[in-house]
């Protein structure tokens, strides 16, 4: 398979950035996108030219460190997958597909398609823990949860903090973010202690770090690698405004 590149270069954060077009022949329906771009930087490495720079880690949808808005969607052409785990089967033989970092004003651009997503771990900072003595761990039985607050709770646990909703969004959100780590604590008996202040100090971040404002258009849900839904965010506002009445 070949492909035509569009790539967008960046020196620095600083330096204006301009995409850049590049041919690569040889790619196997098999190969991952990074498998891909890794390929390509050999190529660009034998010429002496400058690798292109992009984030990885591990390379299984887990970490969410391999953040690429690929032709127009926030981790490529498939539904629920990290860019790590896009197949190049999934592309046409000679198509040209356009390869950008995250777009937000929280994320701006380190080099290439490497964006500084440190506001995520800030709000994270503000209040996505459990600072109380919750002692060891307990007999599984000893804390009675029902069943679908525990499926819930997993459901919102499982966001990897890539910032795919906030790229997404037209409005460059973190809400579904938030919801998911706020939510994911607050249905559960360990996370209600702190839940009055996590809400209020986790939004009070955000909207102190430049994010958006959610006006459900759903590109979130749509996006997120994870399909976590939209209702997290229900939850959330619920979460801030119970804290707002109690403060």
């Amino acid at each position: 398979m070949e492909f035509k590149l569009k790539i967008w270069r960046q020196k620095d954060a600083r330096s204006q950035g301009r995409f850049v077009d590049y041919s690569i022949t040889g790619v196997t329906g098999n190969m991952s996108f990074l498998e891909m771009l890794d390929y390509l930087n050999k190529t660009l490495i034998e010429k002496g030219d400058d690798p292109v720079a992009y984030e990885h880690d591990c390379r299984e949808g887990i970490c969410g460190s391999c953040a690429l808005y690929i032709n127009g969607r926030a981790h490529g052409p498939a539904d629920e997958i990290a860019t790590c785990e896009v197949r190049m089967r999934l592309f046409k033989d000679g198509e040209t597909i356009v390869v950008e970092p995250w777009r937000a004003k929280s994320f701006p651009v380190i080099k290439d398609l490497i964006a500084d997503r440190q506001a995520l771990d800030k709000i994270m900072q503000a209040g996505g823990f459990i600072s109380v003595n919750a002692g060891s761990a307990p007999e599984a039985n000893s804390i009675p949860v029902s069943r679908e607050s525990a499926d819930d709770a997993f459901d919102a646990a499982i966001c990897i903090g890539c910032g795919a909703c906030v790229a997404a969004c037209k409005n460059s959100s973190a809400m579904l973010f938030v919801a998911a780590k706020v939510s994911h604590l607050a249905l559960l008996p360990q996370g209600r202690k702190e839940a009055r202040k996590r809400a209020l100090a986790m939004v009070a971040k955000m909207d102190e770090l430049g994010f958006g404002s959610c006006t459900n258009t759903t590109a979130c849900e749509t996006e997120c690698p994870k399909g976590i839904s939209m209702t997290h965010i229900a939850r959330l506002n619920r979460e801030f405004l119970l804290s707002g009445f109690q403060t």
